[in-house]
């Protein structure tokens, strides 16, 4: 069995579609537990609204590349765009931690996502 955190964005209908993204994630990996979610300001693109932003800790028996194919396909039908990669969206889910491994390198470089994570898996490894 792998251990993942998804990371979980939204900043157009976001109390909406984070409810939404957490039920589609959930009808397809068991959710062990879920961060607190807070509001954060946009990256590099300002005028924009802010986004609301969150993580899961779930299980699942797919490999890392089958996990996040399956994330993408949540993505798609929440009606995720392809935009520019500091755009609006209406969810961006993000593979953060696999097996206690340090995925996505945003985690050193923003607070929210290490909060999130470290509130879900306080020993991982940094």
């Amino acid at each position: 069995m792998n251990i993942a955190v998804i990371g979980l964005g939204s900043n157009i209908d976001p109390q909406k579609n984070i409810v939404q993204a957490k039920e589609l994630i959930h009808k397809n990996f068991p959710i062990i537990k879920s961060s607190q979610f807070v509001e954060t300001t946009p990256i590099g693109y300002p005028d924009q609204a802010n986004f609301l932003n969150g993580a899961v800790l779930v299980e699942t028996v797919l490999e890392q590349s089958s996990f996040q194919s399956t994330l993408k396909k949540i993505e798609h039908a929440l009606g995720r765009k392809s935009s520019s990669k500091f755009g609006p969206r209406s969810i961006d889910l993000d593979l953060l931690v696999w097996n206690d491994k340090i995925i996505d390198l945003d985690f050193y470089e923003r607070d929210f996502i290490k909060q999130s994570v470290l509130e879900l898996l306080p020993k991982v490894k940094l």
